[in-house]
């Protein structure tokens, strides 16, 4: 089976597709950096983005970088099992690595965006959703200017954006307030199955 064809979202393997969503600045890069050094075994779908890497990020490790060109090429030929676009970059998850994983029965993370995650929501309805929460506004007003990679105008479509993004939490299947990393690793292993 090849990327483009249709694949049965009710096979068992399915199951194991887990998409984290929040808030950005929320800690989810974090939880995920963990996740991979603990249980490589766990497949993180690794985006592609419009926008520039910012200092230490690898092409092909953290993101794939693009241009506008490259996006809307994968966009209109399908490759893409969501995107959207946020902060003025784009965003999306290659479609064919993650069936070609599900397939095979392993453990796969999407670490997307709320729109992101209404996407897959709607191509998979199997996918469990699970919202990242912040354990405060005021963290994560911290955590987003804190960083000090982004300009204030950046800063503030983040956080206009959080707020619609932590309404959103009641049509995600589980919420997760991330007051420890490793506990949030763990009870997200314990949902993939994998065992800690």
């Amino acid at each position: 089976m090849t990327a483009s064809e249709g694949f049965d979202v009710q096979a068992p393997s399915h199951r194991r597709l887990t998409v984290l969503s929040g808030p950005s600045g929320v800690g989810k890069s974090t939880v995920v950096a963990e996740i991979r050094r603990s249980h490589p075994e766990v497949w993180l779908s690794v985006s592609v983005t419009t926008r520039s890497p910012r200092p230490g990020e690898k092409h092909g490790v953290q993101y794939f970088f693009v241009d506008d060109a490259g996006f809307d090429r994968l966009v209109a030929e399908g490759e893409l099992l969501e995107w959207a676009e946020f902060a003025g970059n784009r965003y999306g998850t290659p479609r064919g690595p993650v069936v070609e994983r599900l397939t095979r029965g392993e453990p796969v993370l999407l670490e997307i965006d709320l729109q992101g995650a209404r996407q897959v929501r709607a191509a998979m309805p199997e996918a469990r959703l699970v919202f990242l929460a912040p354990p405060s506004w005021d963290e994560l007003v911290r955590r987003l200017t804190g960083r000090g990679t982004e300009p204030p105008d950046v800063i503030e479509r983040r956080l206009a954006a959080a707020r619609v993004e932590l309404a959103a939490e009641k049509e995600f299947d589980l919420t997760l307030v991330n007051t420890s990393v490793r506990d949030v690793c763990a009870e997200l292993l314990t949902l993939m199955v994998v065992h800690p």
